[in-house]
C-alpha cells in the first residue's frame, strides 16, 4: 500500500508525466476551455431540434475513424474489396442487417420517453450532446479502461475526469510542491454506477479500519519489519504511543490519514522498502486471510462486531455492500430521519454513544446527498462535527457522502471563470437558475471534508450509462482495494487505473463522454449549475402548483413530502401558503424574477434538490379520508394510470411519474407519524405510506412558447385523480 505523501503511486505519477508531456505538444485534452453558456445547444431537444447538428457530428466521428484506420500503415493490404461487396453472400448479409436494424429501430420506440416534459418518473432525462458524442466517438475505438495498454487515450481522460470531479465536489488538488511537503492529494475514478462506487467506498472503509491490526501483528512477528517496531502513532484522543503497544480498541480507532501514512513512514523513517512491507502484510491482511480468519486472529478482544451507520433513506446498494463484504445486514444500522427526511442528528449521536459504551467499532457513517425518493440532503456538517466530538472520546470513523444523485447540484454554487455573455432573444426565455436552499449550501460547503464521495455523471450529469464515479479525499484510500492481474498489467510504470476498485473491464467511452461533456459544460455555475439551477426552478414551481392545486370544492388534497418553511419554524402556515398562491402559482417566470420576496421564498420551499415526493388523499363531502390503507390504495391507483405498462404504446401516455413506499422501519416514527398527520390519517393503523414521485430534470418544463407547461401537467393530474377516486369509491 502506498500514500500520497510518497508521491502517490508510480502508476499515477506516470499518468501525470504522460499528461505533462502531451500538454507541452498541445496534444493532451484539457478542461482549460471556459465552456459554453447556450443551454439550448447542449441537448438534442424534446422535438429533436438539434438533430442535424448531432447527425453532423456523428458522421464526422465515423469519417475520422475511417481516416485513422486508412492511415495506420497505409501500405498494408486491404481485405474487403469491391468485388466482395458485389457478391451474393455479401448482399444477402447486408439485407439481413438492414432488416434486423430496421426492426430494432422500430422496437426501440417502445422505450421510455425520457426526453419529454411529460416524463417525471426516474432519474433520467435527455443526454448532453457532448456526452453522446464523446461516448460514440470513443466507442468506435472500443477502449477498455481496465489497463493502460488497452486504453492508451481514455485512461488519460479518466485521470483528468477524476480530478475534475474531485474539484467540483470540493476536494483541493495540491500542486507537486505541496504534495512533496505532505499535502493530501484526492483521487477519483469512473465506475459503472453508484452502487459499485458505494460498495467500493465501504470496502475501503472496512479495510482501512482493520489495516493497522494487520500491520501491528506484522511488526510484532515478522523480522523483516523489526526496524520499524517502535513506530509511533497518535491515538484519537491525542496521546502518542508505539503502534505495537496499543490495545485492539485503540488500534480500531486511529485517524484515517495517520493510518494511510504508516507505510510511507516505515520507508522514510526506518528504511523498510515498499516491497518488504507488502510481502510481510500479505501474511496478515484481511484481503489475504478473509473475514473469518482475520476476526479470529485479531478481533477476539472486541465483543461486538463492527458496524456502519446509514440513514433510513439509504440506497439499496448499502445492504448489498453489507452482504458482499461480509459485514452482514445486522451490522448495518439505520439512523431514523427527521420530519424533513434528513438523517436525525440526535438519533445518530445516541447510536454513536451506544457504540462507544459497547466498544463497538464503527467503519463509517454515510450521509446521503440527495436521497433517491425525496432528494433530501443529510446534515453533513453536523455529522462531521459529531465525528470531531467522538474522536476526543476515542471513537473514530470515516464519513462517506453518497452524492450519486445530488453531487452535480454543487455546481449551482461552484464558482466559474469569466465567460462570454450568452446570446439572448430566444422565443421563450428559459427559467432562471434558482439558488439552492441555504441549508443545502451549508452541507455542500462541508462536503470537501468527508473521506469519500460517490457521484454519478449518468444521473445529474446527463451522461450516457454507464458512468458512476468514486472520489477519495486521500488518494491512498484506493490502495486498500488494489488487485492486479499480471496477465493484464505490466507494472507500476503504466498509468493504469483499473487495478483500483471492483470492476475489471469497463468502457473507456464512459470516461470520454464525461470528459467532453465537462469540457463543453463546466461543472460550475455557468455550466451544469445552469442546467440544474433551471431544473430546480421548475421543480419548485411544480411543488408550489401541487401544494395549491386542490380547490375547496375538489374531492382531494395533495400533501408534498417536503414541509413548508413555516411548518419547520412554527410561523403561519396558512399565510405562507396564501403568499405562494398569490405570488408564485400562475405567475410568469419574469414576474417571479422581479418579485424579490417570491424569489427568496421559492429558493427555500420544496425538496432539497429536484426530486419531489407527494401523496393524494380523497374527501367525502368536506371530510378527509382518515384510513391510511385507502389513501395508499388511491395513490397506487394513480400510479397505475401514470406509469408505463410493459408492451404498451408509449404514445398513449400523457404523464409519467414513479412511486415508492415510505415506512417506519427505515424512516423512523418521527417522520412517518408527522406525514400521516399531514395527510389526515394519523389515527389510522399502518406504518407504510405510498407516495408518488416526480423527478424534474427538465430545465424547460415551466414556460414555453405556448404558455406554462405546468398547466398541462395539472390537467393530467386532475384527470388521473378523478379516475382514481372513482375506481376506489365503491370500497
Amino acid at each position: 500500500m502506498n500514500t500520497p505523501q510518497d508521491s502517490l503511486s508510480q502508476g499515477f505519477e506516470k499518468a501525470c508525466q504522460v499528461i505533462n508531456q502531451l500538454s507541452q505538444s498541445s496534444e493532451i485534452p484539457n478542461f482549460e476551455s471556459t465552456g459554453t453558456r447556450a443551454l439550448e445547444a447542449w441537448f438534442l431537444g424534446p422535438k429533436a431540434e438539434n438533430a442535424y447538428e448531432l447527425e453532423r457530428f456523428i458522421v464526422e466521428a465515423i469519417r475520422d475513424q475511417a481516416f485513422w484506420r486508412r492511415n495506420f500503415h497505409p501500405s498494408d493490404p486491404t481485405h474487403i474489396t469491391g468485388e466482395m461487396k458485389r457478391s451474393p453472400e455479401y448482399l444477402e448479409a447486408m439485407d439481413s442487417l438492414t432488416e434486423g436494424y430496421q426492426s430494432l429501430l422500430a422496437f426501440l420506440k417502445k422505450s421510455v420517453p425520457f426526453f419529454s416534459m411529460r416524463y417525471q418518473g426516474h432519474m433520467n432525462w435527455d443526454l448532453t450532446i457532448p456526452g453522446i458524442l464523446g461516448y460514440f466517438a470513443a466507442m468506435l475505438y472500443n477502449p477498455n479502461n481496465v489497463a493502460f495498454e488497452g486504453s492508451t487515450a481514455t485512461t488519460i481522460l479518466e485521470v483528468l475526469v477524476g480530478d475534475d470531479l474531485c474539484k467540483m465536489l470540493g476536494y483541493t488538488i495540491p500542486d507537486r510542491a505541496a504534495i512533496d511537503k505532505g499535502a493530501i492529494r484526492p483521487w477519483g475514478h469512473i465506475t459503472c454506477d453508484g452502487t459499485v462506487a458505494n460498495i467500493e467506498a465501504l470496502w475501503s472503509a472496512r479495510n482501512l479500519k482493520l489495516y493497522p491490526l494487520a500491520l501491528q501483528a506484522a511488526l510484532k512477528e515478522d523480522p523483516a519489519l523489526a526496524a520499524g517496531k517502535q513506530i509511533v502513532i497518535s491515538r484519537s484522543t491525542g496521546e502518542s504511543l508505539p503502534l505495537i503497544e496499543l490495545d485492539t480498541w485503540s488500534v480500531l480507532n486511529l485517524k484515517a490519514d495517520d493510518i494511510l501514512a504508516l507505510p510511507t513512514r516505515l520507508t522514510h523513517e526506518y528504511q523498510i522498502s515498499r516491497d518488504t512491507i507488502t510481502t510481510s502484510l500479505a501474511k496478515y491482511s484481511l484481503q489475504s486471510l478473509g473475514i473469518q480468519e482475520f476476526s479470529c486472529r485479531f478481533l477476539s478482544q472486541i465483543d461486538k462486531s463492527p458496524v456502519f451507520l446509514v440513514p433510513g433513506t439509504k440506497h439499496y446498494s448499502f445492504p448489498k455492500a453489507a452482504a458482499i463484504l461480509g459485514i452482514g445486514a445486522s451490522n448495518t444500522i439505520d439512523v431514523p430521519v427527521d420530519k424533513d427526511a434528513r438523517m436525525n442528528i440526535t438519533a445518530l449521536k445516541e447510536l454513536l454513544e451506544q457504540c462507544l459504551s459497547e466498544q463497538r467499532p464503527v467503519y463509517t457513517v454515510v450521509g446521503v446527498i440527495g436521497s433517491t425518493e425525496e432528494s433530501a440532503i443529510d446534515p453533513i456538517r453536523d455529522i462531521l462535527t459529531l465525528r470531531a466530538e467522538f474522536r476526543q472520546l476515542g471513537l473514530e470513523f470515516t464519513v462517506h457522502g453518497d452524492a450519486a444523485w445530488g453531487g452535480y447540484h454543487i455546481s449551482v454554487i461552484r464558482d466559474d471563470f469569466d465567460m462570454p455573455v450568452p446570446l439572448a432573444n430566444f422565443a421563450a426565455p428559459p427559467p432562471p437558475a434558482i439558488p439552492l436552499k441555504q441549508y443545502a449550501i451549508d452541507q455542500f460547503q462541508a462536503l470537501g471534508d468527508v473521506d469519500s464521495i460517490t457521484v454519478d455523471p449518468h444521473k445529474s450529469g446527463y451522461i450516457p450509462y454507464p458512468a458512476g464515479a468514486l472520489c477519495y479525499r486521500n488518494s491512498a484510500m484506493r490502495d486498500l482495494v488494489t488487485f492486479s492481474a499480471p496477465v493484464v498489467f505490466h507494472g507500476d510504470t503504466e498509468p493504469t487505473v483499473g487495478i483500483y476498485g471492483i470492476e475489471g473491464s469497463k468502457p473507456g467511452a464512459a470516461a470520454a463522454a464525461v470528459y467532453l461533456s465537462h469540457r463543453v459544460i463546466r461543472p460550475s455555475k455557468s455550466g451544469y449549475g445552469k442546467i440544474i439551477g433551471q431544473a430546480l426552478f421548475s421543480c419548485k414551481k411544480l411543488y408550489a402548483r401541487l401544494l395549491c392545486m386542490a380547490r375547496p370544492e375538489d374531492p382531494f388534497i395533495i400533501i408534498p413530502v417536503p414541509r413548508l418553511p413555516a411548518e419547520a419554524d412554527g410561523s403561519d402556515i396558512q399565510q405562507q401558503t396564501q403568499f405562494i398562491r398569490d405570488r408564485i402559482v400562475g405567475k410568469t417566470n419574469e414576474e417571479i424574477i422581479n418579485d424579490l420576496a417570491a424569489m427568496k421564498l421559492l429558493a427555500e420551499i420544496g425538496p432539497d434538490q429536484n426530486i419531489l415526493a407527494y401523496a393524494f388523499n380523497f374527501k367525502t363531502g368536506s371530510e378527509i379520508n382518515t384510513d391510511l390503507a385507502q389513501t395508499n390504495r388511491l395513490n397506487k391507483a394513480l400510479y397505475n394510470r401514470l406509469s408505463i405498462n410493459p408492451g404498451d404504446d408509449i404514445y398513449g401516455y400523457d404523464l409519467i411519474v414513479s412511486t415508492t413506499d415510505l415506512n417506519a422501519a427505515q424512516y423512523g416514527d418521527i417522520f412517518i407519524n408527522d406525514y400521516k398527520r399531514r395527510l389526515g390519517v394519523e389515527k389510522s393503523a399502518g406504518v407504510s405510506i405510498t407516495v408518488l414521485r416526480s423527478v424534474v430534470m427538465d430545465p424547460w418544463v415551466t414556460e414555453t412558447t405556448q404558455g406554462s407547461f405546468l398547466d398541462i401537467l395539472e390537467d393530467e393530474f386532475r384527470q388521473a385523480i378523478t379516475e382514481a377516486i372513482t375506481e376506489i369509491a365503491p370500497i
